[in-house]
């Protein structure tokens, strides 16, 4: 058995209740990346989707509607992995400027692991509003998550008061996102451990953060 939902385009979609169900449609998910990444948003073809997927094309219409939900399923997949929501409670990382770190590393290292989708979401988001809409509700959702943050560091006295919190979130965030654009898809040479420090330190330098704490030593 599977429950019907509302298809974002108004039709029918399945979501399945059976492991086999659950199966079949992240076989689809998974196959539609690789077409999508092979041949671009506009040349992908669902029977292509279905026969990497090694499912019959009948089979797509059961869990997807069209293309676009497909590539929308694929869409919140991936954001869902970018997000890396409760870093802190996750990593146990208490130091601001280690959490910063740490916040920046995931979200990297995911943008390099899908930069050829990332690419391709920036495309679609030109030519399609509807993804164009998603693509602001994603960078809503990265800049609430950093204004939160920011919120508890001026309420604990650790980052400049007068900074709107979600203004400078939206700021931070499209640096991080840009940066990682230009150096992972348009191909700009900037060594990882480059990049990543360098974002901590304008990070830290726009929130006004006080010194690092120092390292400890080793006890002998």
């Amino acid at each position: 058995m599977a429950a019907q939902a509302p298809a974002a385009d108004g039709g029918q979609k399945t979501t399945p209740r059976s492991a086999r169900g659950v199966r079949t449609r992240n076989a689809l998910i998974a196959a539609a990346r690789e077409v999508f990444e092979r041949d671009g948003y506009l040349d992908a073809r669902i029977t292509d989707i279905s026969k990497a997927a090694h499912v019959a094309s009948g089979s797509f219409y059961t869990y997807f509607t069209s293309k676009e939900e497909i590539f929308q399923a694929l869409v919140e997949q991936v954001q869902e992995e970018m997000l890396h929501p409760h870093l802190r409670e996750r990593t146990g990382i208490t130091d601001t400027r280690k959490l910063i770190d740490a916040s920046n590393r995931e979200y990297l290292r995911a943008y390099k692991k899908n930069a050829r989708l990332m690419a391709l979401f920036e495309q679609v988001a030109q030519i399609d509003e509807k993804f164009m809409k998603l693509r602001i509700e994603r960078g809503n959702a990265f800049a609430r998550r950093n204004a939160k943050l920011i919120r508890t560091l001026q309420d604990d006295g650790e980052a400049d008061r007068d900074l709107d919190p979600l203004v400078t979130a939206h700021a931070l965030s499209v640096m991080v996102s840009r940066m990682a654009y230009m150096v992972f898809v348009l191909g700009q040479r900037i060594p990882f451990e480059r990049l990543v420090t360098t974002l901590n330190q304008i990070w830290a330098n726009a929130l006004q953060l006080g010194d690092p704490e120092p390292e400890t030593a080793p006890e002998a």
